[in-house]
């Protein structure tokens, strides 16, 4: 069995509001296995970015703990952190936003090396830099290139040398190809898929395309509304969907053929449940087309089903 390098205990993150504590992330528990890809998928407003951004430590928990190769990091301080950093790095959801504007393409990706002060030299940092640039297929003639001048495949690519200088093991990638056309995201996604042979990277994959994240996971855990209510193997999970939640959002696939339109797609009923203080039981219940009564009275537990398979539901968490 693979070793894993990071690790979640009931990770909390919840947000004050006027009206109450809004539970974006609530009770998560994560394992990833090294040289392995975890793809979180579900709805917007789910807590997958959020779940990301506590695991890196952009922002901080409410409770629980992450373990990254045994050391809980929430427990370090802002110096111990500071090493972690350069293991764990983070792939952001848009390549425009997420680069500076007054920065060239050779300061961006510069940064955290100077940062971090791994190399001093300025020549070896310049070589450093045309070193990272050809890994990721971004030409050298945009070294002094500014964001803006850029397309968003181009953007994205600097965004991965970026996150690639400190030689990391762990990289969250939250929506990385989302904001892309369809040409450039298989040209990213393959490129992250040879990236992560290379150079034996662990990926936390985070997306709402169901199609990327079959491409590129090892295992997907499925959220909802801040909560995972299923974790599977990738290929176990198209084949053997559990979760009523996770048979809707596989239904929802568009299908590519002119019968697609016969098909009888399930829906979902009801109202999404308030995340603010929300009351205990099944989160999906009011909207689940097996939901009774008896999901609303306890919490499901996410119990192993199959070998590998956990899924929270009532009414299928016992074989």
């Amino acid at each position: 069995m693979t070793e894993s390098i990071l690790e979640t205990r009931g990770l909390k993150k919840y947000f004050q509001t006027h009206g109450g504590a809004l539970h974006a992330v609530d009770g998560v528990n994560v394992s990833i296995g090294t040289g392995r890809t975890l793809g979180v998928v579900g709805e917007s407003g789910c807590g997958k970015s959020t779940l990301g951004r506590v695991i890196m430590r952009i922002l901080e928990p409410t409770g629980g703990e992450v373990l990254y190769k045994g050391q809980d990091i929430m427990k370090l301080g802002q110096r111990d952190m500071k090493s972690y950093r350069a293991k764990m790095q983070m792939i952001f959801q848009d390549p425009y936003s997420s680069l500076n504007p007054r920065m060239s393409v050779s300061d961006i990706i510069a940064d955290p090396i100077r940062v971090l002060g791994r190399i001093t030299d300025r020549r070896k940092i310049e070589s450093r830099v045309f070193e990272l640039m050809d890994t990721v297929g971004l030409a050298r003639r945009y070294v002094n290139s500014y964001p803006h001048e850029l397309d968003g495949g181009r953007r994205q690519r600097v965004g991965i040398a970026r996150a690639l200088s400190l030689d990391p093991e762990f990289i969250v990638c939250d929506e990385p190809v989302s904001a892309l056309d369809v040409s450039i995201q298989a040209q990213i996604l393959n490129l992250m898929m040879d990236l992560q042979e290379e150079n034996h990277l662990t990926y936390m994959f985070i997306t709402h395309d169901l199609s990327v994240v079959r491409h590129i996971s090892t295992e997907i855990m499925v959220m909802y509304l801040g909560q995972c209510v299923e974790r599977a193997p990738a290929r176990e999970l198209f084949e053997k969907p559990t979760h009523p939640y996770t048979e809707l959002l596989l239904d929802a696939i568009p299908i590519p053929s002119a019968d697609s339109r016969y098909k009888k797609r399930r829906l979902a009923r009801g109202e999404v449940t308030n995340l603010i203080d929300p009351e205990p039981g099944c989160r999906f219940a009011g909207r689940c087309p097996y939901g009774d009564d008896s999901c609303a009275a306890e919490d499901p537990i996410l119990t192993e089903l199959y070998q590998g398979h956990f899924v929270a539901c009532v009414k299928r968490g016992v074989s």
